[in-house]
């Protein structure tokens, strides 16, 4: 039970601190973080492969191609964002 506790603990402090962290960055560094988050993603991506292809249990190649799919979805949607926030710094013709 105190392990539990500890754990919601951590998980509430982690979402306050992450909130503060994020609004406070100023929109001109959104660009890059969201390249850094996108490598993250990636490696996320290629951990979710190799579970859904270790076919240990039936439930963990279930997990395995959720995550797969959810960190796609994840690193796709970056790298658009990271798209459109590029092409505002852009000149127009």
């Amino acid at each position: 039970m105190e392990t539990l506790i500890a754990v919601i603990t951590i998980f509430v402090l982690a979402i306050f601190v992450g909130f503060e962290i994020i609004t406070k960055v100023p929109p001109i560094l959104h660009t890059p973080l969201m390249s850094g988050s996108n490598a993250i993603s990636g490696i996320t991506l290629i951990g979710a492969i190799l579970s859904a292809g270790t076919k240990l249990t039936l439930l963990t190649t279930v997990l395995g191609f959720l995550a797969v799919i959810f960190a796609t979805i994840n690193v796709v949607g970056g790298f658009l964002v990271t798209h459109r926030m590029l092409k505002m710094f852009k000149r127009r013709e």
